[in-house]
């Protein structure tokens, strides 16, 4: 009976070493499973973020996108415009022609009205500061009338859409007549000591 008592003995003992090596293998497999459902996880938690910027960037741009859709459409008006008020101020001496022009006139505001409709609104330019945002000086002129750097003249309106550029306002920028005099005498002053 010993020799069996004994044999169930290290089958037990046998049993006991595979239940701590099982459990021991569990658990490092519990530990495995655990950090890869935490990475998982995080993981989801990163897609999940980056969705809700894309949908959130998407939503922006499909914003943008009919904000300014009719951009270039309205950018071929501005050239109408240009042209109705042109023959407009060409066509104020002559009165012969007042129902013609009261008739572009009024093409001209419905024009406005549409832009107007559509958030462009034209530049306010003249004898304000040089902007190179809203500006494009085409040149400067000397004058006394106004500081460095006004626009004195504006020869084609500038507009924006929605607070954004759409055309610049071409204009003539002033330029201190004292400063320049004041540079002038300087390099005459300069000519002078080299010859010397």
């Amino acid at each position: 009976m010993d020799g069996i008592s004994l044999k169930g003995k290290e089958k037990e003992g046998n049993n006991v070493n595979a239940s701590a090596e099982n459990s021991d293998g569990l658990e490092a497999k519990l530990e495995a499973a655990e950090i890869e459902s935490k990475q998982t996880y995080e993981r989801l938690l990163r897609i999940s973020a980056d969705f809700e910027n894309y949908k959130k960037r998407i939503s922006r741009e499909m914003n943008d996108l009919r904000k300014y859709a009719n951009e270039a459409l309205i950018l071929e008006l501005l050239l109408v415009v240009d042209n109705l008020e042109r023959a407009i101020g060409s066509s104020n001496e002559d009165t012969s022609n007042a129902p013609i022009i009261e008739g572009v006139d009024l093409t001209l505001r419905d024009i406005f009205k549409i832009f107007e409709k559509q958030s462009v609104k034209p530049i306010d330019s003249l004898e304000k500061p040089f902007d190179p945002v809203y500006h494009q000086a085409v040149a400067q002129e000397e004058t006394e009338l106004y500081p460095g750097n006004t626009v004195i003249k504006e020869l084609q309106k500038g507009y924006t859409i929605h607070d954004r550029l759409l055309r610049p306002a071409m204009v003539i920028v002033s330029k201190n007549i004292a400063v320049a005099s004041d540079a002038e005498f300087r390099s005459d002053g300069d000519d002078e000591i080299e010859q010397n």
